[in-house]
């Protein structure tokens, strides 16, 4: 179980590199539908974002903290505004909510459909971000904040992002963005950007807390940590962390260029985190809440069944892209 929970926190790290990467990249592509003469300035303007959060980081998040919440409400209204005013697109949307369909598709077409289980698994990120501040607001704020706003908006925005592409599958080549009319998509980049850098954030302080925590636990070296709120002790900055996640984000873009490409990566990383987190959620229901084994098997399995199926269409991507890198040199 140590080892496990080692194994889950490294993994951790690599979400929390990854995270920034994808997001603030994924939002600033929108200015390409905005006009083409912004497509050569794409990745300048990704990397020079991330690298202002990463230099404010040293001054703390309080001052900023208080508008966190109404910038992420105003995102999922918007969200679910855009997702309703395309759902009547095409009413066959609504024919989702039968999980009948998925399991047919799933059995139907064998390795095709764990092909697309790993491209849509992306859909479903960012849920188990959300339980990770459970530590400092509690049960009850989150599941209302999860219940009551962050799901009903992204289900809807779903269901608006299919309808369009139903009626228009030119739509396919970025559904998102082509929710919203011409005159409001500028706006709608920049409250995304400013979204996917408050979720950067939270995973950056996710990544100093946990580092934090592995230093008391004597598995890291003593980094320096400072405090950066004088009434919140959960308000560190970590320099050196701070420099090792910058480089890392740094890189990712500079390599992979767009977030489709950074998609696969980051199912990886997350689909292993999930896979550990159920794994010692059946120790602690086991060992701790004092469980029999058959019982504490029967809650946890189905969460890890889902999990692994996740993560095994995610590893697909590599063994796909092994085999398009070995065929290349032979095609030439």
């Amino acid at each position: 179980m140590f080892i496990l929970g080692i194994a889950g926190a490294a993994l951790f790290y690599g979400d929390a590199v990854i995270t920034p990467a994808i997001s603030v990249l994924s939002a600033v592509e929108g200015l390409k539908l905005v006009t083409p003469v912004f497509e050569p300035y794409i990745l300048p303007i990704a990397l020079a974002i991330l690298i202002g959060l990463f230099a404010v980081q040293s001054r703390g998040t309080a001052a900023v903290a208080a508008w966190f919440g109404p910038i992420m409400t105003v995102w999922f209204v918007v969200l679910a505004v855009l997702g309703l005013i395309h759902v009547g697109d095409d009413l066959e949307i609504l024919t989702a909510f039968n999980p009948v369909h998925a399991a047919i598709f799933l059995y139907t077409h064998g390795v095709v459909g764990l092909v697309i289980m790993g491209a849509v698994f992306l859909a479903v990120t960012g849920a188990e971000a959300l339980y990770t501040d459970m530590g400092h607001f509690g049960r009850s704020p989150i599941r209302g904040a999860w219940l009551g706003i962050v799901f009903p908006a992204l289900a809807i925005n779903y269901l608006g992002q299919g309808a369009l592409v139903l009626a228009e599958p030119d739509a396919l080549r970025n559904p998102f963005y082509m929710l919203a009319p011409d005159w409001a998509l500028l706006p709608l980049v920049v409250l995304a950007t400013i979204a996917t850098v408050v979720a950067s954030q939270a995973v950056i302080s996710g990544a100093f807390s946990i580092t934090q925590q592995a230093i008391q636990l004597g598995l890291l070296p003593r980094y320096e940590i400072r405090h950066t709120s004088e009434a919140l002790a959960g308000q560190i900055y970590m320099p050196r962390i701070n420099l090792h996640l910058l480089v890392g984000v740094v890189l990712l873009i500079l390599i992979f260029k767009t977030s489709s490409g950074l998609a696969s990566a980051y199912g990886i990383a997350v689909t292993a985190t999930m896979a550990v987190d159920s794994c010692l959620a059946f120790a602690v229901v086991w060992r701790y809440w004092r469980w029999p084994v058959w019982a504490a098997a029967l809650v946890v399995m189905p969460f890890l069944a889902v999990d692994l199926s996740f993560l095994g269409a995610n590893l697909l991507k590599v063994a796909v892209a092994a085999m398009c890198r070995w065929r290349s040199p032979l095609a030439s």
